[in-house]
């Protein structure tokens, strides 16, 4: 079948400039200059017979044929990138993974000795990303903010958020529930913890690693389930992000909110305690995304299959 299409590096630069709203930025991933990539997408525009970007002096935009094309170029891509990669005889089996800080420290590098010890042929990099945590706009908003969550380097990306990732293979992982959590010091001494309305003479520190509020657990809400009130929730320290939340509480500094998948290596080995059996749904679950095309990759699926067991097996 005889193709017809337009240059295959203007669809390459057009996905790049879509993907970063940006020609500066494009042109530095391509190695080649702001006016190359202008060049470029002129070119495709003119193949096409349409303008793909709104240009504004202090932003780029897609235009309505612009934001339809990019999800389908970007795929076929993913699929020309697959097709090659299949066929290369001696490449390197690196999965690489990336998800947000917390759940890469606390949950999956303990247990990713595991996985290589089962599947010893694929070399597993992992980076963290606080961007893997969905932000208060909402992910449905395509035209608007282009959110792939693949940006990062990763052929798998574990995000934390509402499971809403345009043009992408998602599958829920785990829905965790928030817990209170503190050093068993607090449960000795003078002025033990015994009940929720000891926490007056605590501090509450609070977790801040989800940007958008309405979507973050509060200790105002934990004190109503306990039917504790008169309390001021608002007091405590704030952090930005869960590892300072568990490194402040493993110092003895005050109790935290956090997400029980996160510390139950460390209260089985005693270092931190659940005084109460009190608990928060979280608004947000982890999802395993990956592109399309990347999906069927026997590596990729060998990855989701373990993740997926070692939730399962409550491990």
């Amino acid at each position: 079948m005889a193709y017809r299409l337009p240059p295959l590096s203007s669809l390459r630069t057009f996905e790049a400039a879509a993907r970063h709203l940006s020609f500066k930025k494009a042109a530095a991933e391509l190695h080649v200059t702001p006016a190359a990539v202008s060049q470029q997408i002129k070119t495709l525009e003119n193949y096409l017979g349409v303008l793909l970007f709104q240009r504004r002096p202090n932003a780029l935009l897609l235009t309505e044929d612009g934001v339809s094309m990019f999800p389908k170029i970007r795929d076929g891509l993913d699929l020309f990138a697959s097709a090659v990669e299949g066929t290369q005889r001696s490449r390197t089996r690196v999965l690489n993974v990336v998800a947000p800080p917390s759940f890469a420290a606390r949950w999956l590098v303990p247990r990713l000795s595991r996985f290589s010890a089962a599947h010893p042929e694929v070399a597993i990099r992992i980076s963290s990303s606080a961007k893997h945590i969905d932000g208060p706009h909402a992910l449905t908003e395509q035209a608007k903010d282009l959110v792939d969550p693949r940006q990062e380097a990763g052929d798998v990306a574990i995000r934390f958020g509402m499971g809403q990732y345009p043009g992408s293979q998602v599958e829920k992982i785990l829905t965790p529930d928030y817990v209170l959590v503190c050093s068993p010091l607090f449960l000795t001494g003078d002025s033990p913890l015994l009940t929720p309305q000891d926490l007056s003479r605590y501090v509450l520190i609070h977790d801040e690693s989800i940007t958008a509020s309405e979507q973050r657990p509060s200790w105002r809400e934990w004190f109503s389930v306990a039917g504790v009130s008169g309390m001021d929730t608002e007091r405590g320290p704030r952090f930005s992000n869960t590892l300072m939340v568990l490194e402040a509480v493993l110092e003895g500094q005050g109790v935290g909110l956090v997400l029980k998948p996160l510390v139950e290596a460390d209260v089985a080995a005693g270092r931190l305690c659940i005084p109460f059996s009190i608990s928060l749904p979280s608004r947000y679950s982890y999802f395993f995304v990956t592109s399309k095309a990347a999906a069927g990759q026997p590596m990729v699926k060998l990855f989701q299959s373990w993740l997926l067991s070692e939730v399962g097996g409550g491990r």
